[in-house]
């Protein structure tokens, strides 16, 4: 049997409502880190890291997840080799183009963007987080689709920075 997106979303809510800190499951492909003290496994040797209790971009009482780091390492090796600057999912959930199903994306392919521009938006348990734009630049690749589930850290968009 294969997780769905809405399967993960429950199993954060629920793991957000318990009194454990850290959890980490695996189920075929899919691998999924979550902790509530911002402690996240190292994927190389499985060993605790501090990080940073909340990023700016995260919602408070937000779990922090670790990544995959296949995804995250493929993205990275692409705008390195290219130039492009990955902007990244500041949380694991679903990602929306658009604040609403009837308004437009908020940015396409090929469109310009200043520092600081929301891009999209994630949500996880009812919660909104704006992803925006740390450099100015031209909107070279978007690499994931509206509804997607996406991981913390996960590339979701490349910009070609401003000369």
């Amino acid at each position: 049997m294969e997780l769905s997106d809405d399967d993960v979303l429950e199993i954060l809510k629920l793991f957000e409502q318990s009194k454990f800190d850290f959890l980490q499951l695996e189920h075929g492909e899919r691998k999924i880190t979550v902790s509530k003290g911002g402690y996240v496994a190292s994927a190389s040797n499985a060993a605790l890291h501090a990080l940073p209790r909340a990023s700016p971009a995260s919602a408070p009482g937000t779990p922090a997840v670790a990544a995959s780091t296949s995804a995250a390492a493929a993205a990275q090796a692409l705008s390195v080799d290219s130039g492009l600057v990955p902007v990244t999912a500041p949380m694991v959930g679903k990602f929306y183009a658009a604040a609403a199903p009837s308004d437009p994306s908020y940015v396409q392919q090929g469109d310009k963007v200043a520092v600081g521009a929301t891009v999209g938006l994630i949500e996880v348990m009812k919660v909104f987080a704006s992803i925006k734009t740390e450099v100015a630049g031209t909107v070279e690749k978007i690499l994931v689709t509206n509804g997607q589930f996406v991981e913390f850290g996960q590339a979701l968009f490349l910009i070609r920075p401003e000369k």
